[in-house]
């Protein structure tokens, strides 16, 4: 079976390298970023989307300032969608306005179980990067390569998503990995 590049246009053959070359995003976590994570793993077994939403674009405006890059919005929904094939975690719309949502959904459509906070924090930083494949990196589509995946996750471990823990005391904190300067 021929590969998902082999089957892409030149140019989007051309796309799809540029895209599998950059492996990382380069963030310095402000604080208010570490806070923003740790609260939301505080925040989301609580099952609130209102408050789950406003931690999530808190997250979401810290990177985008950090990196300089316009902000999005930013929306909470409960179940996720469901289908045959599978559930919608987020999703990533650019409008033609420049601006642009992500959608992330905070249950488990089977279960109607809040997700794990490990997994809800990739998939909003899965749905940043699509941002970022546009808006900082001036990609002309955002796909699914090796390099988008080693993007989101470099992003996970720089942000705290790693080390956000409870700790005994019930308290939750994120701490971002030493930086290598």
């Amino acid at each position: 079976m021929p590969s998902y590049r082999s089957r892409l246009s030149r140019p989007q053959q051309r796309v799809y390298d540029r895209s599998d070359a950059i492996t990382s995003i380069a963030i310095k976590p402000s604080p208010k970023l570490i806070a923003a994570v740790a609260a939301l793993s505080e925040i989301l077994p609580a099952g609130q989307p209102a408050r789950v939403q406003f931690a999530a674009q808190a997250i979401v405006d810290e990177i985008c300032v950090s990196l300089r890059v316009p902000r999005l919005r930013v929306l909470v929904h409960e179940t996720r969608p469901s289908n045959d094939r599978g559930e919608l975690h987020g999703l990533y719309t650019p409008l033609a306005d420049g601006t642009a949502t992500i959608k992330v959904w905070m249950l488990t459509a089977k279960r109607g179980q809040v997700v794990a906070f490990r997994t809800f924090l990739r998939t909003l930083l899965h749905e940043v990067c699509h941002h970022l494949d546009y808006a900082l990196l001036r990609l002309s589509n955002s796909l699914h390569t090796s390099g988008f995946y080693k993007r989101e996750s470099s992003l996970f471990y720089q942000v705290g998503g790693a080390r956000a823990t409870v700790e005994p005391k019930g308290r939750a904190v994120a701490r971002p990995l030493p930086s290598a300067d």
